[in-house]
Formats: structure tokens, C-alpha cells, sequence
């Protein structure tokens, strides 16, 4: 090998070590500063999922970089973000399949159960769509002067109607309410909120890129509705010879587990090129697999604890690097922080307690499902970091939608601790 070959090749392998140093570094970090959020989170009543949220929050610049802007530089800055985010969207795919075949989608045979779950979707999409759309329109010279008025409205109103599904799944399980009527509801229209969402906030970034094409649109939704009825009509069958062949022997050998996972990449993939967020593809793969109870136990026995130990909080930390609290430094910008807060609260909160009640659910059976679908977080979080991206919120708006995303998961908690008794469950999260 010749000389300049060598140098060359030598400072490939520096740079390459400098960079696994760095993600390392930071993925340490991370780790230790989920389990201490989590942890406290759990102390004060709240989900683990709350703790890591605030504490993803605090290693940005709202905290971490206040106090020690050279130390948060030199972890955060000092290499491409790349790394972090690949990893933090593997994490949320694999936890999507793990909230897919946790809910016993049995239940929405009955057809109360089917009716409100349907009605619920409907009214949290859109109540809190109009809300937000007068909101952002009318805000957006005073918060997003930079932005043109129509995308910035859109934005919003897509983030105020998204329900967060990966982190209203974590809090069912920790209610034990994924084999609960009230919590298959809650999650299927949540699930259809997300799906709608999702297919908003391609049509809001197409017409952000003025590229928007209403026949491209139709045959997407199309093609969604096409994957379902193939994956759960051609695939799931398939799925379910192959995992009796191989459960004679383990309920999850090395095998199936290989497979398993290829069919949630392809998933992914799939939901992808569909123009949906590859996560979607991982929860209906999960969705597939609903009925499968020793292979549900095998799997977060051997992988589950590490998805959430590990991926999730690379997420909250990604998105508490782009979070500045201290922007918010006057009064006036805390009052529109505030409006935001309980404009979108009003919005799911009130759709689905009254969407549940016109269903012939009971009152507090009512204010449960509201409060569910109201919970935000990790969607709310994907859909305004993409608005952010393309210009069209600026940076304090981008930090109040954050706010109101953990004031919406913060409430959840609490509330389903005081009022799941009053209906007889008794379950309450550790």
C-alpha cells in the first residue's frame, strides 16, 4: 500500500473511533440518566415513561447546557447527530411491535366496544384539528413571523390531534389495562388517530414543500388501507403456521426471533414507502401477533426491557437537545404557552369524554378515555420536530408544543390512578 493510501487510511480509522468514542459517551449518559428519571418519576406516582421524557428534556440546553455549556458541547456537539437518531428510530419501531401484541383486540368484537372506539377516534381528531388550526393561524405573526401563516396552522393543528400510541401503550401496560374494554378502546382509536395523523402530516409537508398532489394523496390512503387487509389476511396466517412449527421446540428460538425481526423491518420499510413513519409498520406487525401469549412472554422476557431501557430514552434526548425552555422569556410568550396547553387539552380531553358518552359509556368510563387519548408525548414530539425542520414553527413555539406534550403525559398518570377505582380496576401502575 502506497503512503498517501496509508495516511489516509489511518485517519479513516481515527475518524471512525472518534465518532464510536463520542456515541458511546453519549449514549452512557443517556442510559444512566433514563434510569435516574425513570426512578424518580416512579417515586412521584408518575409513569417511568414521564421521567424519561423530562429528564430527556433537562440534557439539552434548557438545563445541562445552561449550567455547563462547555461540557454539554463537547458531549452533544462534537460529532454529527446521525448516530443518535438512527438508533433512537429503531428503538420506536421495536417498541411499536412490543404495544401492537400487547392489546387483546378481541374485545372490539362487541360491538359498544367497536362503536366507541370509532367515535372516539373521530371527535379527538377533530376537535382538537379546529382548535388548533384557528390557533396557529391566528398566532402565527406573533410566534412564527418567519413562517407563512397556512403550513404554521396546519402544523399545530396536526400536533394537537396527534395521541401519543407508543407512550399511552407503556401506561396501559403499567395499569394492566391492555386485556381492559376501556384500554382496547382507547388504543384502537388512538391507533386510527395515529394513522390519520400521520397521513395529515404528509399532506401538511407536502403543502409545506408546494408540492402537494391530491390524487398521489388518495392512492396513499389506498395503499395504507391495502397493507392492513394484506398483512392481516395473507401474513398473518403464514406468521402464525411458522410460529407453531417453531414453538415445539422454544416458545422463542433463535430462529423465529431472526425471523420475527425481519418481519418488523420489512414492516417498517413498507409503512415507509407508503408515506406513513416507519414505526407504524412496526405495530401492526406487532398487531399480527395479538394472540400469541408464550411467545408475547418469551419476548419481553428476552428483548422487551431492553427496548425500553436502552432505545426509548435516546428519543427524549434528541428531542430535548433542540428544546430551550429559556427562550420563553417574557410574559406574554408564558401566556401563549399556556393558551397552547389548554386549548389542546380541551380539544382531546373534552372529544373523547363526550365521543364516550355518546357511545353509552359511563361517566368516569368517559373522563378515562379523554384523558388517555389526550396523552401526547413521543408523537407530538415526531410531528413538531418535523414542522421545526422545515421552518414552518419557530423555536418557541417548537418548545411550547414540547410543554404541552409533557403537561399531557404528565396528567395521565394521576388521573387514571384516582379515577380507574371508581370502575372496579384495581390494577394501579407500581
Amino acid at each position: 500500500m502506497s503512503s498517501p493510501d496509508a495516511l489516509l487510511a489511518n485517519a479513516s480509522v481515527h475518524k471512525s473511533e472518534i465518532l464510536l468514542f463520542h456515541t458511546l459517551l453519549q449514549l452512557t449518559l443517556i442510559v444512566l440518566a433514563g434510569r435516574i428519571g425513570s426512578a424518580v418519576a416512579l417515586r412521584c406516582g408518575q409513569s417511568a415513561a414521564v421521567g424519561e421524557i423530562i429528564i430527556g428534556i433537562l440534557l439539552g440546553p434548557s438545563l445541562f447546557g445552561l449550567l455547563a455549556p462547555g461540557v454539554f458541547d463537547s458531549v452533544f456537539r462534537s460529532i454529527t447527530p446521525e448516530p443518535m437518531q438512527v438508533l433512537s428510530q429503531l428503538g420506536l419501531i421495536l417498541l411499536m411491535f412490543q404495544i401492537g401484541f400487547e392489546f387483546d383486540f378481541n374485545h372490539l368484537r362487541d360491538r359498544t366496544h367497536r362503536k366507541a372506539a370509532l367515535y372516539v377516534a373521530v371527535a379527538t381528531m377533530i376537535a382538537p384539528f379546529g382548535l388548533g388550526l384557528a390557533f396557529g393561524y391566528y398566532t402565527a405573526p406573533l410566534l412564527s413571523p418567519n413562517a407563512s401563516p397556512w403550513p404554521c396552522a396546519l402544523f399545530i393543528a396536526t400536533a394537537f390531534s396527534i395521541t401519543a400510541l407508543p407512550i399511552l401503550g407503556r401506561i396501559m401496560i403499567e395499569f394492566k389495562l391492555t386485556r381492559h374494554p376501556i384500554g382496547v378502546i382507547a388504543i384502537s382509536a388512538a391507533a386510527i388517530n395515529d394513522v390519520v395523523g400521520w397521513l395529515l402530516l404528509a399532506m401538511v409537508t407536502t403543502l409545506a414543500l408546494a408540492n402537494f398532489d391530491a390524487g398521489e394523496f388518495g392512492f396513499k390512503v389506498l395503499a395504507v388501507f391495502a397493507f392492513l387487509l394484506l398483512a392481516w389476511f395473507l401474513v398473518r396466517p403464514v406468521l402464525k403456521r411458522a410460529i407453531r412449527s417453531s414453538q415445539a421446540h422454544s416458545p422463542l428460538s433463535n430462529n423465529l426471533m431472526g425471523g420475527l425481526l425481519v418481519l418488523i423491518f420489512l414492516g417498517a420499510m413498507t409503512t415507509y414507502q407508503l408515506g406513513i413513519f416507519a414505526i407504524f409498520g412496526g405495530f401492526v406487525a406487532g398487531m399480527l401477533l395479538y394472540d400469541e401469549p408464550a411467545l408475547i412472554e418469551a419476548w419481553k422476557e428476552r428483548i422487551g426491557h431492553f427496548v425500553t431501557t436502552f432505545f426509548l430514552p435516546i428519543f427524549f434526548t434528541y428531542t430535548g437537545l433542540r428544546t430551550n425552555i429559556g427562550g420563553l422569556d417574557t410574559v406574554a410568550l408564558w401566556f401563549w404557552c399556556g393558551v397552547t396547553v389548554l386549548l389542546a387539552t380541551i380539544g382531546k380531553f373534552g372529544g373523547g369524554y363526550l365521543a364516550a358518552r355518546m357511545a353509552k359509556l359511563g361517566h368516569v368510563e368517559a373522563k378515562i378515555i379523554g384523558i388517555m387519548m389526550n396523552t401526547r408525548a413521543l408523537m407530538e414530539l415526531i410531528v413538531i420536530n418535523v414542522g421545526y425542520d422545515l421552518g414552518v414553527i419557530s423555536q418557541n413555539v417548537f418548545t411550547m408544543l414540547v410543554l404541552m406534550a409533557i403537561f399531557s403525559t404528565v396528567i395521565t398518570t394521576p388521573a387514571l390512578r384516582r379515577w380507574l377505582p371508581k370502575i372496579g380496576h384495581r390494577a394501579l401502575a407500581d
